[in-house]
């Protein structure tokens, strides 16, 4: 059973139709018990860094997040959910996310007739070994919604790359943690295979 993170904001809903599309069973939770005792663990994001930063703390489950990472079993972000477990973003000084991985959460750049925020579809290179994006073609095209990216310090950990005016970090993959910029859950059948990726590494 996947528990699917609510800390009070987020495309919740949304995720939770995409894995029941695929024949997931998964659960809406906001409690630290069934985070933890879930077989996988999703946490969905929308919104600024700060306001949910103070949100899982206000909640009371930035610890069960920590907690359920380092537990081993598998987890995956999405969007905000990448953001997070970095130490912070440009977006939300002396916001202090769960510090995972290092890295730097700064503000596309723009320019050049791009409009920001990043919003739509765009390709993504994928990096080769990537169980996360297992059986899914080259260069896919998936959805974006985002003002503010990743630049991962260690190289190895990025599973994908996208381009919108520099070249954003666009999916990280190391252990049992997995979390992608883009939406699985708005990225059509892609999406869908991602999502199915994903509970298949839970499900062993």
């Amino acid at each position: 059973m996947i528990a699917i993170i609510d800390y009070g904001a987020g495309n919740i809903q949304s995720v939770s139709k995409a894995f029941r599309h695929i024949g997931c069973d998964c659960f809406i939770t906001n409690k630290k018990d069934e985070i933890l005792s879930a077989d996988g663990a999703v946490l969905p994001g929308v919104g600024s860094f700060g306001d949910t930063v103070d949100s899982l703390n206000k909640f009371g489950i930035r610890d069960a997040v920590t907690g359920f990472i380092n537990s081993g079993k598998p987890f995956l972000g999405i969007c905000l959910g990448l953001q997070l477990l970095f130490p912070g973003s440009e977006e939300s000084e002396g916001a202090e996310g769960l510090g995972i991985f290092d890295g730097t959460i700064t503000k596309i750049p723009g320019g050049e007739g791009l409009k920001i925020p990043h919003m739509g579809w765009n390709s993504i290179k994928i990096k080769d070994g990537s169980r996360l994006f297992k059986g899914i073609g080259e260069e896919p095209y998936v959805y974006f919604v985002h003002s503010y990216y990743l630049n991962a310090a260690d190289r190895d950990i990025v599973a994908a790359q996208t381009e919108y005016g520099v070249t954003i970090d666009a999916a990280v993959e190391r252990g049992n943690v997995f979390a992608t910029q883009f939406h699985p859950e708005k990225s059509g059948s892609t999406g869908l295979k991602i999502l199915k990726n994903f509970v298949d590494i839970v499900g062993g």
